[in-house]
């Protein structure tokens, strides 16, 4: 007896004793989490799934880890005045630290990635800039400048979000520089003038690192937001991409000169116009300063995001602004919209970010001044007493956000023909995340096959379900 259990130790480690049948492994399992649009499962949990040795069959969605695409800075939205302002002067402290650790904390949603204005845009509570002189003043020196209105409400907030979750990913834009700066010397419409090159530059890069001496690091910037439009009711201005070419040759060795690493996104703006941050990084002096390129939801078609990309493999793509709203039903439209476009789309067309815009509005849509007067926060937070209502956008961020961590790695997932659309990613730690949205007009049977393995899946139309499970070795 003793010689053959030596030779079963010896040839057969995983045997059992002499006269016990051997235990089979356990199957590793995979956490399912489900939103169904009529809301009976928000982000709910499910009994978990054993993934099962071999394949899931010919019509199998395959996930393979081993073709790896960009990688993640994360999911999130703009901690704009109206934001920061409901967050700090309409809730209690404990209400407050109770969202914030909701929706940045690893046992909340987990956002990774968020932006904030330099300067006032619709969504402030009045129109300010960082250096506001008299009409028919200027102060190319900037000798009066300050970034004292970020301090009161914005800033905390980003401070405490990022006490939740020290990963977080900041991108700030302006919407207008000073209006002396403009040819309309007003905050609203209007051009950058022809000698206020250098001033905007230098305001752009003491914005940075008087938010990054409040917060921390400063990691991405864009210099104008939505540099196509000029909005007639709130700050705005209209920056061409030959301007915008000239600003960021200027910028990028300010931004160096100063031991600064944020890095330049140009465009920020819609899918319809590609020819224009196209011309930006054409211009060689001006591309050797650009980091990538950011979008907007608003016109045009998520593909361009892919188009510019297949000119430039070198630069970064962000997706970095679109905002629910009134204008279409929250359930099934603007969720199965969100889910498909921008969660599960902007990164399969390399976005690395993916960014929505207000964090939190309260009931009337606002406080806002001038410009949308029906968009809907991630949040909506009742001014009367702080309560907060979780929003069909909050959802679809947190069936990747909560999941997908900084750092994470795309892989390659199949989308099928019946209409569900996935999206795949590797951790850092080696789980594997596939979020499936079944677009089609019927419940969808489902097969998910990777490295030998498989589960099935029966998802409802118009729902999403996030898949986990480990590296198996």
């Amino acid at each position: 007896m003793r010689i053959l259990a030596g030779l079963c130790v010896l040839a057969l480690p995983a045997c059992a004793p002499m006269g016990r049948p051997a235990a089979t492994p356990a199957a590793p399992m995979v956490e399912a989490w489900l939103t169904l649009p009529d809301q009976s499962q928000l982000l709910a949990q499910q009994p978990s799934l054993a993934l099962e040795p071999g394949s899931g069959g010919p019509t199998a969605i395959k996930v393979n880890p081993a073709q790896r695409y960009q990688e993640m800075v994360g999911y999130g939205a703009a901690i704009t005045d109206a934001s920061a302002y409901l967050l700090q002067r309409r809730m209690s402290a404990a209400q407050r630290e109770a969202l914030l650790a909701e929706l940045f904390g690893p046992k909340g949603i987990g956002l990774s990635f968020t932006r904030v204005t330099i300067g006032a845009s619709d969504f402030s509570r009045s129109h300010y800039s960082y250096d506001d002189r008299p009409k028919g003043e200027t102060d190319p020196g900037l000798a009066h400048f300050s970034i004292a209105p970020a301090k009161m409400e914005v800033l905390p907030t980003v401070r405490a979000a990022r006490a939740v979750n020290p990963k977080l990913a900041l991108m700030v834009s302006p919407w207008s520089p000073p209006g002396w700066m403009k040819t309309t010397d007003s905050l609203i419409t209007g051009t950058l003038r022809d000698d206020a090159y250098l001033p905007f530059a230098t305001y752009l890069r003491r914005t940075v690192q008087d938010f990054a001496a409040e917060v921390g690091p400063v990691d991405y910037l864009s210099i104008q937001n939505e540099p196509d439009f000029e909005p007639d009711s709130y700050p705005g201005m209209r920056l061409s991409a030959a301007q915008r070419a000239r600003a960021i040759a200027l910028l990028g060795p300010e931004l160096a000169k100063a031991g600064l690493v944020t890095r330049i996104l140009d465009w920020d703006h819609n899918w319809d116009l590609p020819e224009q941050p196209l011309w930006v990084l054409a211009d060689a002096q001006a591309a050797s300063h650009v980091a990538g390129v950011a979008w907007h939801c608003y016109k045009g078609d998520i593909a361009a995001q892919s188009q510019v990309r297949d000119r430039y493999p070198d630069k970064d793509v962000f997706f970095t602004e679109c905002s629910g709203g009134e204008w279409s039903k929250a359930w099934p439209d603007s969720w199965a919209w969100t889910v498909r476009t921008l969660v599960i789309g902007a990164p399969r067309h390399w976005a690395r970010g993916v960014l929505l815009w207000n964090l939190a509005l309260d009931e009337k849509f606002g406080p806002h001044l001038g410009g949308c007067d029906n968009c809907r926060g991630v949040v909506t937070i009742d001014n009367a007493n702080g309560a907060v209502s979780r929003n069909p956008e909050y959802y679809a961020l947190g069936h990747a956000s909560k999941f997908v961590v900084p750092g994470a790695r795309r892989i390659a997932s199949d989308s099928k023909a019946d209409g569900v659309e996935t999206v795949a990613f590797r951790n850092p730690d080696g789980t594997r995340v596939l979020l499936a949205f079944n677009a089609g007009g019927q419940p969808a049977d489902m097969a998910v096959e990777s490295e030998g393995r498989h589960f099935d899946y029966t998802l409802p139309a118009n729902a999403a379900v996030t898949f986990r499970w480990p590296e198996v070795r």
